[in-house]
């Protein structure tokens, strides 16, 4: 029986957007806990689809497991220094203070950038490296948008990472990176291959539900062995402008041989699909012409509008309203919007009560960082037809499980008696369950259109009642066509798909 420590350390960093993640934001809860320390994190991650919580789950029998710290914030921009140091310096004194360890594991992101550190993982992992010495493993759970970098793999001993988008398998992947932690426990030697790729995939074209990741993360799966512990091609988050933002292959193994045999056939299949890896982006008003003409040509037709630029899980805001302005000016029906993060309207709403008009602006706050030239606060009236706490857990394959705390929410319309209704947060999250509607009483399946603030993850949840799912290009900073930005740092050479 060993004796593994256990943390999480998550951000997700768009560097192109504007907003920071300061340690305040690291301790407030959203869709996932905000900053614990010691046994209270076991609690806390029980039950919901989290890498950190399957590897408790894989591993409480066999093993001896030491809570650390968990410490997680919604995508953003940069984290800043003193919320890196300070969430580094208290996972520091924890290990120190801990008593002998046999191993550690952590749930990590990937794809962390602080106000000076382009490899926020790589800084944290060669740290906790000095800390616990060579000899120790230091196993690790990545999301399928990591940009690995060579800091990253020279100081970890494995790395596990998602295979899905939408993220459905986070527990297991904690599974997995349990069984990989146990063979290094055992004594295996295993060796690490890397390779990274030379092109960047927009966000909305990463996703495992259609070609041709579904058949590259096939082939990873089948490519493992005895020989070949485990093999991944994780995709990367384009949205960060560092040296080493993009997709990579990584693997380990105990054969030499096989390893280079395995990454090379993964490598070139990637390379293979390089053409594939792209979609239609919509402008908001073709989008919601072709989603009115379809459901009045279809009695029961469904169209979802994903306004995937302004997606709070790529670093948006959640508050443009450009699409919402494009719905009213072109007099849809039957439509629902969310989520709209707007904590003042939010707080008027719920003291007017249900059944209250309202005549407060929503949402297009620039101090919010919405995008420039985005569309201006809607203006009301608007009728109140739900309340809630914000407090509900996520019933979604994606955030099953996850105990939200979303702050006071509301449902309100305008544009008539059967007009838009939007759902509206205090804190922002993307719109990838459909338990966030039914808070404040909105049943999706009732409605024709909906408008969703995401740009994959909604799928897992939502996809079912749609006939048709449209890329929605509006305002706001998780950009899908990323040749529209200007990178400074990435490497020569990379190509922007």
């Amino acid at each position: 029986m060993a004796r593994i420590g256990i943390a999480g350390f998550l951000h997700e960093t768009n560097t192109f957007a504007s907003s920071r993640a300061r340690f305040s934001t690291f301790v407030e809860a959203d869709a996932w806990p905000g900053l614990l320390v010691g046994a209270e994190m076991f609690d806390a991650v029980a039950g919901v689809n989290l890498a950190i919580d399957g590897f408790i789950e894989a591993a409480r029998d066999a093993h001896q497991l030491v809570p650390l710290l968990w410490a997680s914030a919604n995508p953003c921009g940069v984290v800043t220094d003193d919320a890196f140091e300070a969430i580094a310096f208290m996972l520091d004194r924890m290990i120190r203070d801990a008593g002998p360890l046999d191993a550690l594991f952590l749930d990590l992101h990937g794809a962390m950038v602080t106000e000076h550190l382009q490899d926020g993982e790589g800084e944290l992992l060669r740290r906790l490296r000095e800390r616990v010495g060579d000899a120790m493993p230091i196993v690790a759970a990545l999301d399928f948008h990591a940009n690995i970098t060579p800091t990253m793999i020279e100081h970890a001993s494995g790395f596990v990472a998602y295979r899905t988008y939408p993220h459905v398998d986070m527990a297991r992947t904690g599974r997995r990176a349990c069984v990989l932690l146990d063979r290094l426990l055992q004594g295996d030697v295993l060796g690490k291959r890397y390779r990274q790729l030379p092109f960047l995939i927009p966000m909305p074209w990463q996703s495992t539900l259609s070609e041709p990741m579904c058949g590259l993360v096939a082939l990873s799966e089948s490519l493992e062995s005895e020989r070949v512990a485990t093999i991944d091609f994780v995709p990367g988050f384009p949205l960060a402008d560092i040296y080493y933002s993009g997709p990579s292959v990584i693997a380990y193994g105990s054969d030499p041989v096989a390893l280079d045999i395995a990454v090379e056939q993964l490598t070139e299949a990637v390379l293979a699909s390089q053409a594939a890896f792209g979609g239609c982006l919509h402008a908001p008003a073709v989008a919601v012409e072709h989603a009115l003409t379809h459901t009045r040509r279809v009695d029961t037709g469904r169209v979802i509008l994903a306004d995937t630029h302004d997606n709070p899980g790529g670093g948006g805001a959640g508050n443009t309203t450009d699409l919402l302005h494009e719905l009213l000016r072109q007099n849809a029906q039957h439509v629902c919007a969310g989520v709209v993060c707007d904590a003042v309207f939010a707080e008027a709403a719920t003291r007017a009560g249900i059944g209250a008009v309202i005549d407060v602006s929503l949402g297009g706050s620039s101090s919010s960082s919405s995008a420039e030239g985005g569309a201006p606060p809607l203006q009301g009236p608007f009728e109140v037809l739900g309340l809630g706490n914000g407090r509900f857990i996520g019933t979604g394959p994606f955030y099953l499980g996850c105990q939200m705390d979303l702050g006071p929410m509301v449902r309100v319309r305008c544009g008539g008696p059967q007009g838009i209704d939007i759902v509206v947060s205090s804190r922002k999250q993307q719109a990838a369950d459909q338990a966030m509607f039914r808070h404040v009483g909105a049943n999706p399946a009732d409605y024709r259109i909906l408008v969703l603030k995401s740009s994959v993850h909604f799928r897992a949840d939502f996809a079912a009642l749609a006939d048709e799912i449209l890329m929605v290009a509006a305002s706001g900073v998780n950009i899908a066509d990323l040749r529209q930005l200007r990178y400074e740092k990435l490497r020569p050479g990379v190509v922007l798909l």
